[in-house]
C-alpha cells in the first residue's frame, strides 16, 4: 500500500475536500471545454508586443541558389532553353532559374557558394558571395551583376564610406 493511500485510509472524503464535492462534474464547473462561453471565462492579459516590423518599401525579398544546384542543373537549364551553352561552358541567367517557380516580386536574386564547380559557368545575377565568385572564377567562368546588382553594391559602398568619413 503506498503512503499516500495509508494516510488516507480512515478518512471520510480522501483528499477530495468536503463530502459534497467529486459528485459528477459539477465541482469542476463541466465536462472538458463546457461553459467555456459563460462561466468559465478567463481573462488572459494582453500578449507581449516586442520587436519592430520595418516597412514594406523598406524590406527586401531575397531568393537565394546555390552554386551547385546550379552546375548540376546547367545542361538540364541549357536543354529547357533557360541557359545557353557556350563553349565549354554555360551561360545562366540566374534570375530566370530562381523566379520561375515563384509568383511574388523578387528584389534580390543571389549565388552562394555551397558546392563544388565542375564546369565553366558564366553567371549573371543581383549578388554574389565571395566564396561563390572565387570558386566559378576559379573554374574558368565568370560573374556579372545586373544593373540593379551593380546600383545596390555602390549604394552599400557609399554608405560605408559615409559612415568611414563620421567617426
Amino acid at each position: 500500500m503506498t503512503s499516500k493511500k495509508k494516510r488516507q485510509r480512515g478518512s471520510r472524503t480522501h483528499g477530495g475536500g468536503t463530502q459534497k464535492n467529486r459528485r459528477g462534474a459539477g465541482h469542476r464547473g463541466g465536462r472538458g471545454n463546457a461553459g467555456s462561453r459563460k462561466h468559465e471565462m478567463h481573462h488572459h492579459g494582453p500578449w507581449d508586443k516586442h520587436g519592430f516590423t520595418r516597412p514594406d518599401d523598406v524590406q527586401e525579398t531575397v531568393l537565394e541558389t546555390d552554386l551547385q544546384t546550379l552546375d548540376e542543373d546547367a545542361a538540364l537549364l541549357a536543354a529547357e532553353g533557360v541557359a545557353e551553352a557556350e563553349g565549354d561552358g554555360y551561360r545562366i541567367d540566374v534570375r530566370d532559374v530562381v523566379e520561375g517557380g515563384h509568383d511574388d516580386d523578387v528584389d534580390v536574386v543571389k549565388v552562394l557558394g555551397d558546392g563544388q564547380v565542375r564546369n565553366e559557368l558564366h553567371l549573371l545575377a543581383d549578388a554574389f558571395s565571395d566564396a561563390a565568385a572565387g570558386k566559378v572564377e576559379a573554374a574558368g567562368g565568370s560573374v556579372e551583376l545586373t544593373v540593379s546588382g551593380k546600383q545596390r553594391l555602390e549604394e552599400t559602398d557609399n554608405d560605408t564610406t559615409d559612415d568611414a568619413n563620421e567617426s
